[in-house]
């Protein structure tokens, strides 16, 4: 896989240069800024940028800026942002700005290794991975909605949607079959309003409505 980084600390470049190396990957670009980021992808077109939030100059969300300009330029762009705070909004403002490929982590997750490669490889393949610690802030944060009508196992297939996981991974992390993960799904999409359609588009769109309550 071919990847742009970009982050203010060279340090942080550097160990995920070396991380990614290390797991057969090709870093063919960085940039400590968000103009930088902006030209290195591009001009590049990588398998997938991972970028940090707060770079120069304010560092407060020149990243995700960096992101939806490049999203207006190259829409399915793939996209990874690693941030050290959740900000519900910023994952939903990236996900807005493409139908899928899309990542939100805590920057803490990339010391979990193996779950950080399997979220960068899902986003590449066109997915969407959002930190676990951002899904659980929506779902004890938000008012009353439509997802208050799942059922406790439509719930946590929801969430572990929001995760990226495909039916495969839920049926593996929730012990139950893959034909009972369809039918919570199916049973979710209806709760959620959600028509027959593309199955990655209703998945997003699901994920889209779980962050923005």
């Amino acid at each position: 896989m071919r990847i742009v980084i970009a982050d203010d600390s060279a340090l942080l470049r550097e160990g995920l240069r070396l991380l990614l190396e290390d797991a057969g990957h090709e870093v063919v670009g960085t940039a400590a800024t968000g103009t930088e980021l902006v030209v290195r992808a591009l001009e590049i077109r990588p398998d997938l940028v991972i970028s940090d939030i707060r770079m120069p100059p304010s560092h407060t969300d020149e990243g995700l800026r960096a992101a939806q300009e490049i999203r207006r330029s190259w829409p399915e762009a793939p996209i990874l942002l690693l941030s050290q705070y959740v900000v519900v909004s910023y994952a939903t403002e990236l996900i807005e700005t493409g139908e899928s490929a899309t990542g939100y982590l805590l920057k803490d997750r990339v010391f979990d290794i193996r779950s950080f490669l399997e979220s960068i490889e899902r986003v590449a393949a066109g997915g969407v991975a959002i930190d676990p610690d951002v899904v659980g802030q929506v779902i004890s944060s938000r008012r009353r909605t439509p997802l208050d009508d799942l059922t406790p196992r439509e719930r946590e297939v929801l969430e572990l949607m929001g995760e990226g996981l495909t039916n495969a991974g839920i049926s593996e992390r929730l012990f139950i079959s893959g034909g009972a993960v369809e039918k919570h799904t199916q049973r979710l999409f209806a709760k959620l309003g959600l028509s027959e359609g593309s199955s990655v588009h209703r998945r997003v769109t699901a994920v889209l409505t779980l962050l923005g309550q």
